[in-house]
């Protein structure tokens, strides 16, 4: 067998491994690579049955000495092995128990139904301003969120009534089922299709919940937005998610925090940066120059003979960090020289004998403009013949 890649680096662990590494490993390819989380990839269904074949390998100790000693030829007849051995029967029970649930809407956390569990996390999102980002703020924001039925208690049945034993699974919540694969018949488990993974029956359902358990109701919730958050980051709050079954607790509402575009302002981290205009005379002779910032205008005295596109630095004037919001970040500005876009012939002829001054530049535009040789026209054929008749 040639052809087939070498088990561990099929599982991608080294040949040291631990039994539980091996199985985490091929735990994470099987939810990977499973036909039922990739209907029609031919690429992937192979990948899967190569990943169901090396763990079959190495997950069995004596197959996975005789594999260390021998390599493939220990199944296939060669190098004095065992002779092969029978895929077929192989339980995968115990690796995809963990997994198939999130195959078919359970999720892992459907095992032991017994006992409490935590709910479900629900998510949401709040739209802010700039500034609210920067220093923080409270919003207020409507959910629908499910409360246990106060009639049944959260059973789902009918007041003196109570749910059955789920004759599908038995109550376990879990039904196994038989797959035929590439190597053999492979057992494998998935949620109770008729009990949902509840692993009870109920005949008599609720009038008020109709058997969910559950009451749905809007309520307003206080979000405190902490001072620096950015866009697209969430504020997590504690026990405001799904209720938890059996007694567990409540899961948490996640709430995306949207910032909205600032017209002036742009971010970057803990930075923010702007551009401001100045004219032409308070770039050339220097001067105050108003500049917005977070926290109000600042007056900030430009140098004479500042250059447009320089930058200054505003220290301490950015966002603050999340973690403590007493440090920040800074304020870059970008000053950018502003040419007039009209003038009046009083300034006109004041800008003349200013650059007149400084270099007439105007005037030696001119006459470079007059002296310059026009470029030669290029010869033709025909021109060439003339020249050469010409000179006969």
């Amino acid at each position: 067998m040639a052809d087939k890649r070498d088990y561990y680096e099929v599982l991608g662990v080294s040949k040291t491994a631990t039994d539980a590494e091996i199985k985490k490993a091929f735990r994470v390819l099987a939810k990977k690579y499973h036909p039922d989380m990739n209907p029609g990839d031919k690429e992937a269904e192979a990948k899967f049955k190569e990943a169901q074949e090396a763990y079959a390998v190495l997950s069995d100790a004596e197959k996975r000495k005789q594999y260390d000693q021998f390599g493939h030829a220990a199944f296939d007849g060669g190098a004095g092995g065992a002779g092969g051995f029978d895929f077929s029967g192989m339980d995968m029970g115990d690796i995809f128990g963990d997994i198939f649930g999130d195959f078919f809407g359970g999720g892992s956390r459907r095992r032991g139904n017994d006992g409490p569990m935590k709910g479900q996390n629900l998510r949401t999102s709040v739209r802010i301003t700039f500034e609210e980002a920067v220093f923080g703020c409270e919003k207020e924001i409507e959910m629908v969120l499910k409360d246990e039925c106060q009639k049944c208690h959260g059973t789902g049945a009918k007041p003196g009534t109570t749910p059955e034993t789920c004759p599908k699974c038995g109550g376990k919540g879990k039904v196994v089922f038989t797959q035929q694969s590439f190597f053999g018949t492979v057992q494998n488990v998935q949620t109770c299709p008729d009990c949902g993974g509840s692993g009870k029956m109920i005949k008599d359902k609720c009038p008020d919940c109709r058997g969910t358990g559950y009451i749905s109701n809007k309520k307003k919730i206080q979000v405190s937005i902490p001072a620096g958050i950015d866009n697209g980051q969430s504020v997590r709050i504690r026990e405001k998610g799904e209720p938890g079954i059996n007694g567990g607790p409540r899961g948490d509402l996640l709430v995306e925090v949207v910032v909205s575009r600032h017209p002036i302002f742009q971010r970057q981290d803990m930075n923010i940066y702007s551009t401001v205009p100045i004219s032409f005379a308070q770039a050339a002779l220097g001067g105050e120059v108003r500049i917005n910032t977070v926290d109000g205008d600042v007056l900030y005295e430009v140098k004479a003979g500042t250059q447009t596109d320089t930058r200054i630095r505003l220290k301490g004037k950015g966002v603050p960090s999340l973690r403590n919001k007493a440090v920040r970040g800074d304020h870059y500005v970008t000053l950018v020289v502003q040419v007039p876009a009209s003038l009046n012939a009083e300034a006109k002829e004041a800008l003349r004998k200013f650059d007149e001054v400084t270099g007439n530049t105007l005037k030696k535009s001119a006459e470079g403009t007059g002296t310059a040789e026009k470029p030669k026209k290029k010869k033709g054929f025909m021109d060439k013949i003339k020249e050469s008749l010409d000179d006969i």
